[in-house]
């Protein structure tokens, strides 16, 4: 049976988990997983990442991103950088397959919305990725715009972590990686996170070292810029855990905040308010991001079965023993 970090008596900072200790303890962000797991190669999947449960293209949310390390395939970052806006479920996956993923979150945008490239504008997909390969037949396309589709409607406030999802056919540190996920309770707010980890220890020659995808949400009233910096922070957490962001690393994080939502084709003039940077409640998010951010990998890698995929490659699963030599071993 696989157990979560606190589990095995790791500690995280000081700061109180949210109930699931989940993304999900984000009042109205949901999760859905569709996992692809048949044959002898076929190890990959879909993660969709909801704000809330409304129409994400006419009531958006705000958001900021951060490239750690720019070694990846993501689609819709240009927008949102320039207009701090989120329009769209954040979907992960494996490398190729965003073209397919972004073409179902457009159906089902398209669906919602009749009035997308016709009487308004064009929307802006976010999808991510990591590169499954060393476990999945990456070559195979088998991701498809079905499955996007059908991780957005699979969306609930149940993260399942480990090897699912986007994290079906993931390695970290030499392990088998996949989704985890944390939250904290901070500044009368919440922060949760959710990873899709991909990063390596050890080299394989057939496929890159890794990549990290990093989300973040919050509820409190934070700006664009401010989530910006709040992305930022998520390198830190990252860093406890052994990255140092190597040549060949997609290391992108995206931070949310459901505290406001931006009517499409609005009123000219908004009002909002948010928190001063110079505040305590500031530096307490980016404490909680690299927190939540450290504990949601350790979640990632004890929660994934050992899985065996393409040309026979396995990586194991970690055990709490392990996890915890190899925790101290980061630390030294």
């Amino acid at each position: 049976m696989k157990k979560r970090a606190r589990e095995y008596g790791f500690t995280f900072g000081t700061m109180e988990t949210g109930e699931r200790n989940a993304i999900t303890d984000v009042s109205g962000v949901r999760v859905g997983h569709v996992t692809l797991n048949s044959g002898d190669s076929i190890r990959t999947g879909v993660t969709a990442i909801l704000p809330h449960s409304g129409n994400l293209f006419r009531e958006k949310v705000l958001a900021g991103a951060a490239v750690i390390n720019g070694f990846g395939k993501t689609t819709g970052l240009v927008q949102l950088e320039e207009l701090g806006l989120l329009e769209s479920p954040i979907m992960l996956t494996n490398t190729f397959g965003v073209p397919a993923v972004t073409e179902g979150v457009l159906q089902h945008l398209f669906e919602q919305c009749p009035e997308i490239g016709t009487t308004t504008g064009t929307a802006n997909v976010v999808v991510g990725e990591c590169n499954d390969g060393y476990l999945n037949d990456i070559r195979g396309l088998h991701v498809r715009p079905e499955q996007a589709i059908s991780a957005i409607h699979a969306a609930s406030d149940v993260v399942l972590e480990g090897a699912v999802g986007a994290g079906t056919g993931m390695s970290c540190l030499g392990y088998k990686g996949g989704v985890g996920t944390s939250s904290r309770r901070v500044a009368g707010g919440m922060l949760g996170v959710l990873v899709l980890s991909n990063y390596a220890e050890r080299n394989d020659t057939d496929v890159p070292p890794g990549s990290i995808m990093m989300i973040v949400a919050t509820d409190l009233p934070v700006n664009e810029r401010q989530l910006k910096r709040i992305a930022k922070r998520t390198s830190f957490g990252l860093a406890r855990t052994g990255s140092t962001a190597h040549n060949g690393s997609g290391d992108v994080a995206i931070a949310f905040s459901t505290a406001h939502q931006v009517t499409h084709n609005g009123d000219q003039l908004e009002q909002f308010e948010f928190l001063r940077d110079d505040t305590s409640e500031m530096n307490d998010l980016f404490d909680a991001t690299a927190s939540a951010v450290e504990e949601a990998i350790w979640n990632s890698l004890l929660m994934a079965e050992t899985t065996t995929g393409r040309d026979g490659h396995t990586r194991r699963g970690l055990t709490g023993e392990e996890a915890k030599q190899l925790r101290a071993k980061l630390r030294s």
